[in-house]
């Protein structure tokens, strides 16, 4: 009785495996970019949160939130390549905010609860909301996400 040799699957070319690893690689780098974005753009909109002009609080810094919350999911998702990375910069974002919210032992607060914090929180929340539910109604695109 004989026995047929076993078949060897063909390895892919040199070229296909670099280019595989290139291509996890600056996925990888992009989500840790859009993590640290979140986090440094978080800082930001608390640093703008008491900016008054003439006396009056402005609010500039939910403005700030929607549009760089948006930019921020836009370019998570095309860098990672996955629709669940508009998470990878909300987490940071969110944790940042409620840390903010809290009061330390010494009893400050970075973010207080005037019309400027709450619409703050509200609307950059809401901006990744809605950045992922187009994701997710999206469905996959082209290139697979």
């Amino acid at each position: 009785m004989s026995v047929a040799p076993q078949e060897q699957l063909p390895q892919p070319p040199r070229s296909a495996r670099v280019s595989r690893f290139l291509d996890v690689g600056l996925r990888v780098a992009g989500g840790v970019v859009v993590v640290v974005a979140g986090a440094v753009t978080a800082v930001l909109e608390l640093l703008l949160a008491p900016l008054r002009i003439g006396g009056h609080l402005v609010g500039l810094a939910a403005l700030v939130a929607v549009v760089v919350n948006v930019a921020l999911s836009w370019f998570a998702i095309e860098a990672v390549g996955r629709r669940w990375a508009v998470a990878l910069p909300a987490v940071p974002w969110v944790v940042i905010m409620v840390a903010a919210a809290d009061r330390t032992n010494e009893g400050d607060v970075l973010l207080i609860g005037n019309w400027v914090g709450l619409i703050l929180v509200v609307a950059g929340v809401m901006a990744f909301a809605v950045m992922a539910f187009r994701a997710i109604v999206a469905g996959p695109t082209a290139s697979g996400r």
